[in-house]
């Protein structure tokens, strides 16, 4: 994955003319995701309510502020490895109270995501947002 802030991504977002070439945007996007190892997608990593095969491994790791969530994702739809790739750009490695604080979906009315994905897919996005939120909200203490 390049080292993209989200604010960077943003941006990008802004400077693609219509959403055709933003759906290409997201597809590069999970193109540059490392894929998940075989070992790790398994069912205590699998994200129900998705639509496409989904695995978020999701892990904490002491930092100075307390602990930060780090996760790796995968899926069998290029979209959305895609949005794992926007997720991740927004909050891996983040301080797990911070991400429990984000406003993900707020967030991502930044880049009008929601907006141009199936109801299927959306459900998918809130699946794995949930996945990350749970995660963070164990280890913010």
């Amino acid at each position: 994955m390049p080292d993209l802030s989200y604010d960077d991504l943003v941006e990008n977002f802004e400077i693609l003319d219509d959403w055709e070439e933003r759906y290409r945007y997201v597809i590069e996007l999970g193109k540059e995701l490392p894929p998940l190892e075989d070992t790790r997608k398994t069912d205590a990593t699998k994200v129900d309510g998705c639509v496409s095969r989904v695995w978020i491994d999701s892990r904490a790791v002491e930092g100075e502020e307390g602990k930060r969530i780090e996760f790796d994702g995968d899926s069998d739809a290029h979209i959305v490895r895609g949005l794992i790739a926007i997720l991740h750009t927004m909050l891996s490695g983040k301080p797990a109270r911070e991400i429990v604080e984000t406003d993900v979906v707020g967030q991502l009315q930044r880049i009008d995501l929601a907006a141009h994905l199936s109801p299927q897919r959306s459900n998918g996005l809130g699946s794995m947002i949930e996945r990350i939120k749970v995660v963070a909200a164990e280890n913010a203490t």
